[in-house]
C-alpha cells in the first residue's frame, strides 16, 4: 500500500519512499521538448505547484532513474544541465528583509553550485553574476526554477506601499534573466497572480504564459480518474460522488480536477469532509476589499469576465473578481464568444468547499453573533412553501440582529447592494440555485432563484422615509418588475415543467436600516 504524500514537495522523496505520485512527466516532456525557452504557470496555493518544479528539477539533472515506469523515462535523453532554484519562502514585511532571503537563496544555489559569489550591492547584481559564472563554470547553458515568483508581493497585499516596493525588486531582479538570454537553457516560474508584463517581467516578451493552455490544465491537480485509479486503497467505502461534490470543480479548460490537499488532507483525517485548503490559508483580506468597494456579492453567482481581466494583476488597481479567481476562490465555468469573436469566462465557486467557508466567513462579516443555523433554515423553509409573511418577519429578525456599527462610518445604510448581499450570502449557504443581476431585455433582476417547483424575481430598493407616501414606498420595488416585465424571460419554462413564479419587492428602511415592506404576486 503506496503512503500518502502529506506535504512533500520533492519528487526524489517520493519516489524513493514508495508515496502516491500522480505522474505529470508528460507535462513536463511537452514544455522541455516543445517551442519555447521561457514558461509561467499561476494556479492557486497548495495546488501542486512546487512538486512539478521540483521534477523539472530532477529531469534537467539527469537523475534519469527517479523516473523508471513514468511517461517520460524512454522519452529523454536526459541531459544534465546545472540547475539555479528559486523558492521564495521568508519574511518580506520590509525590503530590507526581502534582501535577506533574497541573498539567503542565491548562497544556497552558489553552495550546491560549487560557486564563489560573494554579496554585491544588490541581490539582482548577485543573481547576474551566478548565472554567468555558472555557466562558465559547467560549460553548459543554466536551467532557471522559481517557484511562488510573487510571494513577496502577496504576502504584503494589505500594504500597497510595501508590495509596490517588492514590486519594484522582483522587477529589477527578473530583468537579469533577459540580459543574460544567450546563458539560460530554460526557465520555469511558477505563482498565483499573473502581473502583467511590464510591471514584473519587463523585456521578457517571449515568457509564454501556459496558465490556461488545455494541453497544461492538468499540470497540477488530481483528476476524478486520478483519484479512483491511484487511491483505490483509500476509497473502499467512500462515497466518491460526495467527494466529488465537496473537493472537485477546478477548471482549468481540460478536466475537472482537485486541489491535492484537500484529497490528501481527507484521507489522512479519517476521510471527514472538512474545509481543510480554506483553513490552510487566510483569506479574510478579502473582506476588506469587499467592504471598502461596497462589493454587489450577488454577481459572484453570475460573472462574466473578459480575457484580460483573467491574465492581469496590478498591486495598486486590485479588482476582486481577478484576486478570487487567481487565489482559487472561484473558477471557470465555461468559455463563451461574444459576437464580436472576443472571448469571455463564466465563473463560479468550484464546489462545496468554498462555497460552505466563504459564504460563511461572509455572514461572519455582517453578524457574528446572529443565531445563523436557524435563521437560513427558516428561510428555505418558507422559500420553499411560499411563505411570504414567514419571510419576512425572518428576515426582519436577520436585519435587527446586525449591531449598528456594522453601518457606522459608511454610507452602508443608503446601499442597496449591502441588503442584497446580505441576503445572498444566506441563501448561498443554503445551496439554493442564484442568479445575481440577471439580464432581461428590459433590465438586470436583482436576484433570481430557483428552488424545487419555485422561481423567485426579486427587486430590492433603498428608501429615505421622507418624501414619498407610503402607497409609493410598499410598491416601487415590486411595481418596478411587473412594468419591466422581468419575469417574462421564465414564463415559458414555467409554463412547461408546472413551476410557479413569484415577484417579491422588498424595501428597505434608510432611517431604520431594516425591512420596511415585504410586497409580492404570484405570476
Amino acid at each position: 500500500m503506496q503512503k500518502l504524500p502529506v506535504g512533500i514537495q520533492t519528487f526524489s522523496q517520493i519516489v524513493k519512499n514508495n508515496y502516491i505520485y500522480i505522474d505529470k512527466t508528460e507535462e513536463a516532456y511537452e514544455l522541455i521538448d516543445g517551442a519555447g525557452k521561457y514558461f509561467f504557470l499561476s494556479r492557486p496555493r497548495r495546488f501542486g505547484k512546487s512538486l512539478f518544479l521540483d521534477t523539472l528539477k530532477e529531469i534537467f539533472e539527469g537523475n534519469k532513474e527517479l523516473f523508471k515506469g513514468l511517461y517520460i523515462y524512454d522519452k529523454y535523453d536526459f541531459e544534465k544541465y546545472p540547475v539555479i532554484k528559486i523558492d521564495w519562502a521568508g519574511d518580506f514585511k520590509t525590503l530590507d528583509s526581502t534582501y535577506e532571503v533574497a541573498y539567503k537563496i542565491l548562497e544556497d544555489n552558489q553552495k550546491r553550485l560549487g560557486i564563489d559569489c560573494p554579496r554585491d550591492d544588490s541581490p539582482s547584481i548577485c543573481f547576474n553574476r551566478l548565472i554567468q559564472e555558472t555557466y562558465e563554470k559547467y560549460q553548459k547553458p543554466v536551467v532557471i526554477l522559481i517557484d511562488e515568483y510573487d510571494k513577496p508581493i502577496l504576502d504584503n497585499i494589505e500594504n500597497t506601499k510595501r508590495a509596490l516596493e517588492n514590486r519594484d525588486f522582483l522587477r529589477s531582479f527578473y530583468v537579469m534573466m533577459k540580459s543574460n538570454d544567450a546563458y539560460i537553457k530554460f526557465a520555469f516560474l511558477t505563482g498565483i497572480s499573473k502581473f502583467s508584463k511590464a510591471s514584473i517581467f519587463s523585456g521578457l516578451n517571449n515568457l509564454t504564459d501556459i496558465s490556461l493552455m488545455k494541453k497544461f490544465g492538468n499540470i497540477c491537480g488530481y483528476t476524478h480518474e486520478d483519484l479512483k485509479k491511484s487511491f483505490s486503497d483509500y476509497t473502499k467505502d467512500v462515497d466518491l460522488d460526495k467527494v466529488k461534490e465537496w473537493y472537485n470543480g477546478y477548471y482549468f479548460l481540460k478536466d475537472k480536477i482537485y486541489n491535492p490537499f484537500d484529497i490528501l488532507q481527507f484521507f489522512a483525517n479519517d476521510k471527514l469532509f472538512k474545509n481543510y485548503w480554506w483553513e490552510s490559508g487566510n483569506p479574510y483580506f478579502l473582506i476588506e476589499l469587499i467592504k471598502k468597494n461596497h462589493y454587489f456579492l450577488p454577481k459572484l453567482s453570475n460573472l462574466k469576465v473578459d480575457d484580460s481581466i483573467l491574465s492581469t494583476f496590478e498591486v495598486d488597481k486590485i479588482k476582486i473578481e481577478v484576486l478570487l479567481y487567481q487565489a482559487g476562490y472561484l473558477t471557470i465555468d465555461r468559455v463563451e464568444m461574444t459576437p464580436f469573436e472576443m472571448i469571455e469566462y463564466r465563473l463560479r465557486l468550484p464546489n462545496k468547499e468554498i462555497k460552505l467557508s466563504f459564504n460563511n466567513m461572509l455572514i461572519q462579516l455582517f453578524n457574528q453573533d446572529a443565531p445563523n443555523s436557524q435563521i437560513r433554515a427558516n428561510i428555505y423553509n418558507y422559500l420553499l412553501n411560499a411563505d411570504m409573511e414567514g419571510l419576512k418577519e425572518t428576515l426582519t429578525t436577520l436585519f435587527a440582529s446586525i449591531p449598528y456599527n456594522n453601518y457606522i462610518k459608511n454610507e452602508i445604510s443608503s446601499y442597496e447592494g449591502f441588503y442584497a448581499s446580505v441576503i445572498y450570502v444566506y441563501l448561498q449557504s443554503l445551496g439554493i440555485e442564484i442568479i445575481g443581476e440577471d439580464v432581461t431585455n428590459k433590465g438586470r433582476i436583482d436576484l433570481t432563484l430557483f428552488i424545487k417547483d419555485k422561481i423567485y424575481i426579486i427587486e430590492f430598493k433603498v428608501v429615505k422615509d421622507v418624501g414619498l407616501s407610503d402607497k409609493d414606498l410598499e410598491n416601487s420595488a415590486l411595481k418596478q418588475i411587473k412594468e419591466r416585465n422581468y419575469h417574462q424571460k421564465y414564463r415559458q419554462k414555467a409554463s412547461s415543467q408546472n413551476i410557479q413564479i413569484y415577484l417579491v419587492g422588498i424595501e428597505f428602511s434608510q432611517k431604520e436600516k431594516n425591512i420596511k415592506s415585504l410586497e409580492w404576486e404570484r405570476v
